[in-house]
């Protein structure tokens, strides 16, 4: 349970017992709990859900999409600002994207990605919900936090002072594997909207990877928190456009 803990402090704001002492190995090891943080965070925005079936589906999607990012704290929001910054406004200088990063202030371009992806999942949230597919509420944060763990495992990490140096340093690859091939079995068990959603998150996710390494040789900490934002918002309008 400790890399849990650990992974639940790194991810969300929910209460977990504080670890002063963790080592870079057990960051490095917390990186495979993290579908499982997602699944949590899934499980309770599907609870809060099921207490406002009675409202409006539009006030249900704005709800459930505040308390997504409540319970995050904006986590993923803020990488994919300084990512979408970065690419805006680097004009393919590595070094400058890397320095456009690292400041926390966010540009025309942070805004208006952090914006039109929030209006996405509302969107798709507004379709999934009226036809009550609410297993979407859990499978989005789930592919979010194994693309991950997909790119700590597959892509160089490039700033070795970075939040996630250790993460990407001590992660045991092969468990990793492990964990990537479990989920892809249970999310396919659900059917075919299952594998719909697993293919729009992979498919995403492998022209990010791309993009990262084309770019900036490897991933950092925001390129992995964009990824995981622009994946659960894949996730969910391939999902909304099965249904609708």
């Amino acid at each position: 349970m400790r890399y849990f803990w650990i992974a639940l402090q790194f991810l969300t704001r929910l209460p977990a017992p504080r670890s002063t002492s963790a080592s870079p190995e057990d960051r490095g090891r917390s990186v495979l709990f993290y579908p499982l943080v997602g699944f949590l965070l899934g499980a309770l925005i599907a609870g809060m859900q099921a207490l406002l079936t009675s409202a409006d589906v539009g006030l249900q999607s704005a709800l459930v999409l505040l308390l997504w990012v409540l319970l995050t704290g904006g986590l993923h929001l803020d990488g994919l600002a300084d990512s979408a910054d970065a690419w805006a406004g680097s004009h393919g200088d590595r070094d400058k994207a890397l320095r456009i990063m690292k400041d926390t202030a966010s540009g025309p371009a942070g805004v208006t990605a952090v914006v039109l992806v929030l209006l996405l999942k509302f969107a798709a949230l507004s379709v999934l919900l009226r036809e009550n597919v609410w297993m979407s509420l859990v499978m989005a944060p789930v592919l979010g936090r194994m693309a991950i763990v997909f790119l700590f495992a597959s892509t160089p990490y490039v700033r070795m002072g970075g939040l996630g140096a250790d993460h990407a340093m001590h992660l045991p690859r092969l468990a990793a594997i492990i964990v990537l091939i479990l989920i892809a079995a249970a999310v396919i068990a659900r059917g075919g909207i299952g594998l719909v959603a697993l293919a729009a998150g992979l498919g995403l996710l492998l022209i990010l990877r791309l993009m990262m390494v084309k770019r900036l040789g490897g991933a950092t900490g925001d390129t992995l928190g964009a990824a995981c934002e622009l994946i659960e918002a894949a996730v969910l309008m391939a999902m909304a456009l099965v249904v609708s």
